[in-house]
Parts: C-alpha cells; structure tokens; sequence
C-alpha cells in the first residue's frame, strides 16, 4: 500500500477515496463504506480538513457544455527566473480566468499552461492581449490538444491506495 503522507493511516486513505468519488456522501454513508461508525468518521474527517489534507469541497462542471472546448497547451520562457520575477508572473497569471492550470517546469522553457477558450480565434485573442503581456514573458510556444483522452481533475483512487 502506497503511503505519501506520514500520519495517514489505512481508514485515512480510504476516506480519501471514497471522497474523491463521491465528495457528497453522507457521514453515515461513508462510515459504512470505511467500515467505522459515525463519530468516528466524522472525527477522522474533520481532522483531514482541519490538517489542510482536504482542501474544500466543489462542483465539477463540464467545460464542454459550457463551449469551452478548445484545449492549448503553453510553453512560457521568462527573461527573468529571479523570485520577485517568478512572484510578479504568478500573481498576474492568477487574474487571467482562461488559464486553467500553471506549472513552473524544470527544463528548457520556465512555465507549461492549460488555456481553455471557446475557439482557436479566442484562444489567439488571450495569447496576444494576456499571456504575450505577462510579466517578464520572453517567448511561447503553443500546442493544440486534439482530444482529451484521460482528464481529470480529482485524484482518483489516490495511487490506488483502496
């Protein structure tokens, strides 16, 4: 059994589990799925909430029934990688609503993005009016995704920790 955590235990990542399937499940319900009663499911979950191990709870929307199915992938090289320059890059990506995801990347470019828009002509609108404006952005280079084969936004089985 796959264990990232120190101080998780098996009934833990379980919880987690059946969480990340179901985060509306009753107590009662998830107390019987992890084999526990209900106080202490209840004690056990609102101390991985209280840890910072659960986040929040929200609703996952489909984007494309929203329109929103054009998928780009965005390689970011800064001309600056000092912290205050990875400081200013951060907080102005965190305003722009089409950038799905922001990854700071070890290799030959500094940051890979996940832009969803409604179509390739919006997607060139953000790319030149937001993301070619960020600060410290030398350069970018996108990729199109054709199709989504796997995505997912919860952690699934958490490593198949059951």
């Amino acid at each position: 059994m796959q264990q990232n955590h120190p101080g998780l235990d098996r009934i833990d990542h379980r919880i987690l589990a059946v969480l990340s399937e179901n985060g509306r499940i009753s107590i009662a319900d998830l107390a019987r799925h992890i084999g526990l009663s209900k106080s202490p499911t209840q004690a056990r979950l609102r101390r991985l909430e209280a840890d910072g191990t659960i986040t929040g709870y929200r609703a996952l929307i489909d984007p494309i029934r929203l329109g929103l199915d054009h998928v780009a992938f965005v390689e970011v090289r800064l001309n600056d990688t000092r912290e205050a320059a990875l400081a200013a890059f951060n907080a102005a990506v965190a305003r722009i609503g089409e950038i799905e995801q922001v990854h700071l990347i070890a290799g030959n470019f500094d940051y890979l993005m996940k832009i969803r828009t409604r179509s390739m002509s919006e997607y060139r609108i953000v790319l030149a009016e937001k993301i070619s404006t960020l600060p410290h952005v030398a350069g970018t280079s996108t990729y199109v995704a054709m199709q989504a084969v796997k995505e997912d936004a919860s952690l699934g089985p958490l490593g198949g920790v059951n």
